[in-house]
C-alpha cells in the first residue's frame, strides 16, 4: 500500500478514550494514520516515516513520575509534531516547560480566547482569527503553566493560560483541548490544517485505491493458495469475503455455520446475496439443532460466548476438512478490532466480553491468515463494501454481534425463545426503515426478557414475556448514546409488538448510554 500511504501519519496512543476519533478525522480528509501504543520501538517510528506524528490525550498525569514518555525520536526528526491534552503536556514537560496541578479544572464545553495568528488556525472560516472567541471541548485537571524556549502561546482559556502553543521553526504544536471531538465545533478543520498545510500530506487516499491496493496485496500473499472465509451473515465478514473474491476469485470458499441464532431470514438473505448475486462459491452449513443442544439450560452470558464461538470453530473445521484443506483462512478483523488486542500501556486490554477476531486461530488449523480490513474502521469497511458493489441493503446493516440472538436474551435459551425475539426484532427494523429512521441510527435491537408480566387482552388474564427496546447512536461503538424517539413511535411499535407476537405482553425502552452501559445487554 506504499503508493497509497507514502503521504501518512502518525498517532501515538497515551490511552485516552477519543483517540479513534483523531484517527478517523484525519482519515476523513483523505490522509491514511496509524494508532501505536506511546511505548512503541522508536526504530519502528522512524522506518514508518511519517509526515507528521500527533500525540493522543490520555488519564495520566505528566505531574507522576511514572507518566508515560514522548519517544524522544519524535522530537528528532524533523517532522511536524502536533501534542493534544495530554500529548501538549507531556510535550512542554519534556522540552523544558512547566506542567503543574491546578484547581482550576476544565471538563466539558469551554471557550478558548485566540492571542495570535498560527498556522494550525490559518484560512478557518467564520472563526480562529485574532481576537476570536471559540469553542471548544475541555478534559483536564494539569495545565501548562511555563512554556518551553521557542513555543509562543496562540490561544488561551479560563483555566488554561496556554490553551493553543505553537513553536513554529519545529513546527510543534500543542492544544489542550480535544480537536476529534464534535463539541469543538472547528476541530477537524483545524486538523487538516495540521496534516495538509503544516505536514504536507496531499489528502489523496481514498477506498478506491485501498481497494486496488488490498486486491495486489491479497494476490500476492495468496498466490495459488485456496482461502477460505467463514460467513457470519455481518457487513464485515461480508466486504471481506468479496475483496479477496475480487483479487482471486474461485481459489475462495465461503463457509456459512448457521447457528440458528440469526435474525428473521438472515441465512437465506445470505445465501441468496454470495452464491446467487456474486457466484461466490458458498458451503451453507445448518447447525442449528447442534447450537441449541449445546446451549440448553446455559445461562452465564461469557460460557454462552464461549460455548458458540467454540462450537464454531468445531463446525467450521469439519465443513473446512471436507473441502480438503486450505491454505489461508480470511477473517473481516477491524482496526478497532486491532488496536484493542493492545492496550496503550503495551500489556493486554481488560476483557470486556469474548468472542472477538483477534487473536488467530487454534493451532491445529495449520492456516495463514488473510485479513484485508485489519486496516479500516466500520464507516471505511462499508464505503469499500458500496465500492465493490455489494448491495446497500446488506452493507447499511447494523452491527450484529458474533454470538447473534443468544446474548440478547439474557438467561437461558430455547427455540421458542429465539422465535419470539425474532418477530419482535424483525417489527421493530421495519418500523425503523418505514419511518426512514434505520440508517439515522448505529444500532437498534430487541432483547426479551426473563420476566414475565401481568397483562390484559380483551376480557383474559396474561402473564407472558416482556422484551426491551434498545437504539443507540454512535461513530465507532466505543461510546453510544440512546436514540431519542417521539413517544409516539414507540408506541406504534410496542403496540404492534404485543398484537403480533403472542408470547409477549409488555415493551420498554432501554435509555442507558455507554458508558455506563454497554450497547447490548450480555
Amino acid at each position: 500500500m506504499a503508493q497509497i500511504t507514502a503521504d501518512r501519519v502518525l498517532i501515538l496512543d497515551f490511552g485516552s478514550q477519543f483517540t479513534q476519533l483523531i484517527a478517523r478525522r484525519v482519515r476523513e480528509s483523505g490522509v491514511y494514520c496509524e494508532i501505536w501504543p506511546f511505548n512503541v520501538d522508536p526504530q519502528k517510528i522512524a522506518d514508518y516515516a511519517p509526515r507528521g506524528i500527533i500525540l493522543s490525550g490520555g488519564p495520566a498525569s505528566v505531574t507522576e513520575d511514572v507518566a508515560p514518555k514522548i519517544p524522544e525520536i519524535v522530537f528528532e526528526m524533523g517532522l511536524p509534531v502536533l501534542g493534544i491534552c495530554y500529548g501538549q503536556q507531556a510535550m512542554c514537560a519534556q522540552l523544558g516547560g512547566l506542567v503543574e496541578g491546578h484547581n482550576h479544572r476544565e471538563f466539558g464545553r469551554a471557550f478558548v480566547e485566540v492571542t495570535d495568528t498560527c498556522a494550525l488556525f490559518d484560512g478557518i472560516p467564520e472563526g480562529w482569527a485574532m481576537g476570536a472567541r471559540e469553542q471548544v471541548w475541555m478534559s483536564h485537571g494539569d495545565r501548562v503553566t511555563r512554556l518551553p524556549p521557542g513555543f509562543r502561546p496562540v490561544g488561551t482559556s479560563d483555566g488554561s493560560p496556554f490553551a493553543a502553543i505553537a513553536d513554529d521553526e519545529r513546527r510543534f504544536y500543542g492544544v489542550q483541548f480535544h480537536l476529534e471531538v464534535v463539541h469543538t465545533p472547528h476541530g477537524a478543520a483545524i486538523l487538516r490544517n495540521f496534516t495538509h498545510a503544516i505536514a504536507g500530506c496531499r489528502g489523496d487516499w481514498t477506498m478506491a485505491g485501498f481497494k486496488q491496493a488490498q486486491i495486489d496485496a491479497i494476490r500476492a500473499q495468496v498466490g495459488s493458495g485456496r482461502v477460505i472465509c467463514g460467513l457470519s451473515g455481518g457487513v464485515d465478514s461480508a466486504v471481506a469475503a468479496a475483496l479477496i473474491h475480487e483479487a482471486i476469485g474461485d481459489q475462495l470458499t465461503c463457509i456459512f455455520v448457521d447457528h440458528g441464532l440469526l435474525r428473521l431470514n438472515e441465512a437465506d438473505e445470505v445465501v441468496k446475496v454470495f452464491r446467487d448475486r456474486f457466484n461466490i462459491t458458498l458451503v451453507h452449513r445448518d447447525a442449528s439443532e447442534m447450537f441449541l443442544s449445546a446451549l440448553d439450560g446455559v445461562s452465564d452470558p461469557e460460557i454462552k460466548r464461549k460455548t458458540i464461538g467454540g462450537l464454531f470453530i468445531d463446525v467450521f473445521e469439519e465443513e473446512a476438512a471436507k473441502l480438503g484443506g486450505a491454505d489461508f483462512l480470511a477473517q473481516g478483523t477491524l482496526y478497532p478490532d486491532v488496536i484493542e488486542s493492545v492496550s496503550f500501556t503495551g500489556g493486554p486490554s481488560v476483557t470486556i466480553k469474548s468472542h472477538h477476531n483477534v487473536g488467530g486461530l487454534p493451532a491445529r488449523m495449520r492456516m495463514k491468515l488473510v485479513e484485508p480490513l485489519r486496516e479500516l474502521f466500520k464507516d471505511e469497511v462499508r464505503v469499500l463494501g458500496l465500492e465493490l458493489g455489494l448491495p446497500k441493503s446488506l452493507i447499511g446493516r447494523h452491527p450484529f454481534p458474533g454470538p447473534g440472538l443468544a446474548i440478547r436474551i439474557p438467561g437461558a435459551i430455547s427455540r421458542e425463545k429465539l422465535d419470539l425475539l425474532r418477530r419482535a426484532d424483525a417489527i421493530f427494523l421495519e418500523e425503523l426503515r418505514l419511518n426512514n429512521l434505520y440508517d439515522a441510527i448505529w444500532q437498534a435491537f430487541a432483547v426479551l426478557l426473563p420476566v414475565r408480566t401481568v397483562g390484559v387482552m380483551g376480557d383474559g388474564r396474561t402473564y407472558d414475556l416482556a422484551c426491551a427496546l434498545r437504539a443507540v447512536t454512535s461513530t465507532d461503538g466505543m461510546t453510544a448514546d440512546v436514540y431519542p424517539f417521539e413517544v409516539t413511535f414507540l408506541s406504534r411499535v410496542a403496540n404492534r409488538i404485543v398484537n403480533e407476537v403472542r408470547g409477549i405482553n409488555r415493551v420498554t425502552y432501554d435509555i442507558t448510554s455507554k458508558p455506563p452501559g454497554t450497547i447490548e445487554w450480555e
